[in-house]
């Protein structure tokens, strides 16, 4: 199969054991990003078997339409920025592995990077002593605070073993059988949404965006947290009402925010707020973005392409199609 593997900017995947699982079919690599539609159209008119990197790119009716011999998307986790209905009317088949217990290690452990250096002032000290200063300011210690993880799943739940680790009040806000089993694993649940975000210290957000979910976290929520509280999000943006995080941080509550995610990516203006308030620590989505994680996500990835070339395709989105197949 004629195969295209769009944005994966630093040409990671062919260095990759995984990549072998490949070898037989005519695989085409884009390091850059592009969202023409046209300029797409083009790349990929021969492209049987397309690969995404996550929501990099949004695959639209509009595209699909002139890509009359792809067959197959292949990719990890969830979809919201590809046209399902649009795929099967179009005869392509959405493989799409959940990953349902595997904990993304990476994710968590960027979580926690983040936490340690808004609480320490990491990113500042190491700037000002470039500048040729010595301490600029003091930070916090994490012992003995209370950690909030709002989404206790695979992710969410790592994250909290880390807090446990070190030494910090773990208190959990979810879904009722979600609380169910935090409470399970030993940790504690908020009576309630409005107790959770007042107390405490760390609010770290670890669900998946779907519509159930957008805009979950509301300016309310936010304006309830502590001023010397700390937001910290690697999951998505949008879980987070439309302008309120910038709203709230302007206004002190919550003090603080370290986030990877954003509403539109990649972010290529300097001018967004985010990047430009002191109280904000901000990464480009590099949660998911080492060679060991995309190691286990691209061996699903290529699973499903192998499948699909042997006729037997698997974690299929849209069932649907295969009849028509």
């Amino acid at each position: 199969m004629k195969v295209a593997i769009l944005d994966d900017w630093f040409d990671t995947l062919r260095t990759l054991p995984c990549f072998a699982k490949l070898a037989g079919h005519d695989v085409t690599v884009w390091t850059d990003h592009v969202e023409d539609e046209g300029v797409l159209a083009e790349r990929l008119r021969e492209t049987e078997a397309l690969v995404l990197f996550r929501e990099r790119t949004a695959i639209r009716a509009g595209l699909l339409d002139r890509l009359p011999k792809l067959r197959l998307i292949s990719q990890r986790s969830v979809w919201p920025h590809i046209d399902i209905d649009a795929c099967t009317r179009n005869g392509v088949t959405v493989s799409s592995s959940m990953h349902q217990g595997t904990p993304s290690y990476a994710a968590a452990e960027m979580t926690w990077a983040l936490v340690l250096a808004a609480m320490r002032q990491i990113p500042q000290q190491a700037a000002a002593l470039k500048a040729g200063d010595w301490q600029m300011g003091v930070g916090q210690s994490l012992r003995g605070k209370t950690l909030g993880i709002h989404g206790y799943g695979r992710i969410g739940s790592v994250v909290a073993g880390y807090g446990k680790a070190f030494g910090m009040d773990v208190l959990v806000w979810a879904r009722d059988a979600t609380r169910e089993r935090a409470r399970a694993d030993g940790y504690a649940t908020a009576p309630d949404r409005r107790a959770f975000y007042q107390s405490c210290d760390i609010v770290s957000l670890h669900m998946r965006l779907v519509p159930a979910t957008r805009g979950i976290v509301t300016a309310a929520d936010l304006a309830r947290m502590k001023p010397s509280a700390l937001l910290v999000n690697t999951s998505r943006a949008g879980l987070i009402e439309a302008g309120a995080l910038v709203a709230a941080l302007r206004a002190g509550r919550p003090g603080m925010a370290a986030v990877d995610v954003f509403d539109k990516e990649p972010v290529r203006d300097p001018s967004d707020p985010l990047l430009n308030m002191a109280n904000v620590l901000a990464t480009p989505h590099i949660g998911y973005v080492t060679a060991d994680e995309y190691e286990i996500q691209f061996t699903d990835i290529f699973d499903q392409i192998v499948a699909y070339a042997r006729g037997q395709p698997i974690n299929v989105v849209n069932p649907d199609v295969l009849p028509r197949r």
